[in-house]
This record gives structure tokens, C-alpha cells and sequence, in this order.
């Protein structure tokens, strides 16, 4: 399936990059016939596949590399790409400043306050202890929801609303214990639960509708946890400020003053959102990494398309395709890259932060995250990277160590498959681990 990017007709191959592709289309090594073969011959589905030399950058093999395919959660990687170069060191907690008798303060679309799993107290230990009256503002910000997601998921741990200042993770958790209460957190939404009506059922130990912050929950005799979202939005986030920080906080419109001066508080070591980002394929992570890479580049609103331009035009212009890039999870179906799109975001990864940081943020194979289930033998791991899964969807990106030492940048696109996952994956396996034997 051959897709046009969003900018129009893609740039004029250079010399370089149509000797790529006949190295694609003429390639006859026994390796590349054996892995075109098995590709070919495994399903008919859209398969790409790129595997590059990470140091050099010299083309290995090629197939369909140069088709757009929906990269799925392998767009993480453009993700980690635009903070590296815009967030520095740590993350940008909160926006605040100061006036004679008050602290006005929104935010920068940091995820981590409260978070379940990437916590952070700083913001919260900040507000707590400042002596001025707290005001809290809403900065103008992007939908709760992004363009071409799936809307039924809103239910899901997966997929939090995004917002200027997330707490919580902006999802509620559920305890379940036989015969013990059932414990919610944060606790302000245990009044806004209820059981379901006797006779009820679901697959979901949890319900919301759609548009309200409303929990039914189903009877089970097991016990279980389970992390719903909740509706966002200002009224909320201050009844959450005041419940947590038990001082009061009030609201306050959205009216920037010229002399004020806007300050930062600074946050977590960016790595420490980066790892859970790739390694678990956290989407609310990634999400709100662009909306802070957003906020370095302007303090008028927090907008995802800001930062992707703005990441595209400055440091990606080099790219052999335009990649269709509208969100920083890969949830949407409008994205679109090409295999050797990613392999050459590979290369720049690689050659832009030093090995040990940049392979210790992947998931390793048989060992954390979304690849501990595969790609290791007796000697440990050999594939560190990022998978991409949507239904019909599984794409692999990442270093491949070969047997000889060598580091391979590769990316394996599946897309429009109707097998089960696990065997297209098992497939994918099978072939990276001759191409790690032979090279």
C-alpha cells in the first residue's frame, strides 16, 4: 500500500538513496532471498522491512522500505527524538509567578504528579509550602482526545485524557478484596462509584460513560486492580489541588500579564519518563511529553502540532520520507512512516546519545518491558527496541546485536494482518535471529 505523506509528493531521491533502493530490488544473498522469501511467504499482508549498519549508516536490506505504514507505538520514538532536544535534563514540572500576595501557576503538561507509576512530589511539595495564596490557571491546551484515536478505549488504562496538569496519571485505581471494602484513589471519586445492578455482567471490572465522571463497578469473588481514566478538566483538577495539598487553591482566567515573570519548577530526570515511556509503551507518557516539549517553545498555550513542526522542520528535515506525524503515542490511525524513515531515526538516536543511555531506555529482549518474552538466547539480549501494536498492526524498531559484534539499526513493519499476533511476531523472531546469526 503505497501512501502519499501529508506534505504531498515526497523529496527527490538522491543518488545515495536510489542506490538504497536497488539494493532493495536487486539484492540476491542467500540471506536476503531466504528473508524476502520467508516475508513473502508468511501472509499476504504490507510488510516493510529496513535494516541499516547504526554506526555508518550504510544500507543493508531493503523491502517496500520506501511504503507508508501505520508505525503504531514505534512513533514513541520521534516522541523520545523531540525531548531529547528540547526538554534538557529534567522535566518541566509547572509554570508559575509570583505576585505580591499570590502564586499563579498552570501547567506544562507534566505527567508525573502523583503518578502511579512514575511519581513525583516536587510540584506538590512546592505548592504545599509556599506561604502566597495559590491560584491556579488553565492554560489553553490540546483535546482531551487525539486526532484518528479510537474513541471507544476511553475506558481503558491506555488511554488517559491529556491535559495541562495531569495528577494521578488522570486515571482513578480500584482495590478489590473478597470481603473487604473496595479502596479508590484518589478518594475523591469514591463518592462517584456505585455497584452494578444485580444481574449486570461486563468484561470490564469497571465502567465509565463517556462523558462523566461516573464508576460502576461489576461483582467479581476474585481480587483485582484496575485503573479506569476520569473526565478531566479545571473544576476537577482543583477539587484534586485542594483535596491533596488540603489548603485551598482558587481559580483564576487564563490572562497572561507582560511584566509578570514566568519561572519553571523543575522536575524529574527526563530519562525516568523516557524509560517507562518505551519499555512499557506508556501512551499517556508520550503524550504529554510533546504537550511539555510545547510548552519550551511557547508559554501562550501547550498544542502537540507546535512541537512536531517544530521537530520536524529543525532537526528531522534529513528523513528519506516526510513521515505523517499527528500525535506522540502512535494511537493514531493517520500516522503513517516508512520503514527506512525509522531506521534513520535510529541512526540519528545513536549517534546523538551514547549507547549504554540510549539501549538502558529500550525494551530488552528477555529482559524489560514489551520484548521480555523474546529476542534473547543463553548469552543474554540481543534486540533492544520499540513495538508498535494496533489491531491488524505489529511493527518492531530497534539495534539488533549480530553473533560478530555488530549493530544493526532495524525496522520491520506488518500491517492489515488477520493473523493472531503472537505468530506474526514469533515470524518476525525467526527472521531477525538468522539476520543476527549471518551478519
Amino acid at each position: 500500500m503505497r501512501v502519499p505523506a501529508a506534505r504531498g509528493p515526497g523529496p527527490k531521491l538522491s543518488r545515495r538513496q536510489r542506490g538504497r533502493n536497488r539494493i532493495a530490488a536487486g539484492q540476491r544473498s542467500p540471506l536476503a532471498q531466504q528473508t524476502t522469501d520467508r516475508l513473502r511467504g508468511v501472509e499476504s499482508a504490507p510488510r516493510g522491512l529496513s535494516i541499516t549498519d547504526a554506526i555508518t549508516g550504510e544500507a543493508i536490506y531493503e523491502l517496500n522500505s520506501a511504503e507508508y505504514f501505520q508505525p503504531a507505538s514505534t512513533m514513541k520514538l520521534f516522541s523520545l527524538y523531540a525531548g531529547l532536544h528540547l526538554l534538557g535534563d529534567s522535566l518541566p514540572s509547572l509554570c508559575y509567578v509570583v505576585r505580591p500576595d499570590s502564586l499563579v501557576f498552570w501547567g506544562t503538561g507534566d505527567p508525573t504528579l502523583l503518578h502511579g507509576d512514575v511519581p513525583s512530589r516536587r510540584a506538590f511539595t512546592f505548592l504545599q509550602n509556599r506561604p502566597e495564596k495559590l491560584f491556579y490557571t488553565a492554560i489553553p491546551s490540546v483535546e482531551a482526545f487525539g486526532p484518528g484515536w479510537s474513541w471507544d478505549d476511553y475506558n481503558y488504562y491506555f488511554s488517559p485524557e491529556r491535559s495541562p496538569l495531569p495528577l494521578y496519571g488522570n486515571t482513578v485505581r480500584f482495590y478489590a478484596r473478597p470481603g473487604q471494602p473496595l479502596r479508590v484513589a484518589p478518594r475523591i471519586f469514591a463518592a462517584l462509584v456505585e455497584a452494578a445492578p444485580p444481574g449486570a455482567s461486563s468484561p470490564d471490572h469497571v465502567r465509565r460513560p463517556l462523558l462523566e465522571n461516573h464508576f460502576v463497578v461489576y461483582p467479581s469473588t476474585r481480587s483485582w486492580v484496575d485503573e479506569t481514566p476520569f473526565r478531566t478538566g479545571p473544576d476537577v483538577v482543583l477539587r484534586l489541588l485542594q483535596d491533596t495539598l488540603r489548603r485551598p487553591v482558587l481559580a483564576l482566567p487564563w490572562r497572561p500579564r507582560h511584566q509578570d515573570s514566568i519561572r519553571t519548577l523543575p522536575g524529574l530526570p527526563v530519562d525516568s519518563l523516557y524509560r517507562r515511556m518505551l519499555q512499557v509503551s506508556d501512551n499517556f507518557l508520550a503524550e504529554q511529553l510533546l504537550l511539555m516539549c510545547s510548552s519550551r517553545l511557547g508559554s501562550d498555550s501547550l498544542n502537540t502540532a507546535r512541537a512536531i513542526r517544530a521537530v520536524r522542520q529543525q532537526f528531522l528535515a534529513d528523513l528519506p520520507d516526510a513521515p505523517r506525524w499527528v500525535d506522540g503515542s502512535g494511537l493514531s490511525r493517520l500516522n503513517l512512516a516508512t520503514a527506512r524513515d525509522l531506521t534513520a531515526l535510529l541512526v540519528k538516536l545513536h549517534r546523538e546519545v551514547s549507547e549504554p543511555r540510549l539501549l538502558s531506555l529500550l525494551a530488552a529482549g528477555g529482559g524489560h518491558g514489551t520484548l521480555r518474552r523474546g529476542y534473547h538466547d543463553a548469552r543474554g539480549t540481543w534486540f533492544w527496541g520499540k513495538t508498535g501494536t494496533l489491531t491488524n498492526v505489529h511493527n518492531l524498531s530497534g539495534y539488533l546485536r549480530t553473533r560478530k559484534g555488530r549493530l544493526l539499526a532495524v525496522s520491520f513493519m506488518n500491517n492489515n494482518h488477520v493473523a493472531e499476533t503472537g505468530a506474526v511476531r514469533r515470524e518476525m523472531e525467526r527472521i531477525l535471529a538468522q539476520v543476527r546469526e549471518r551478519l
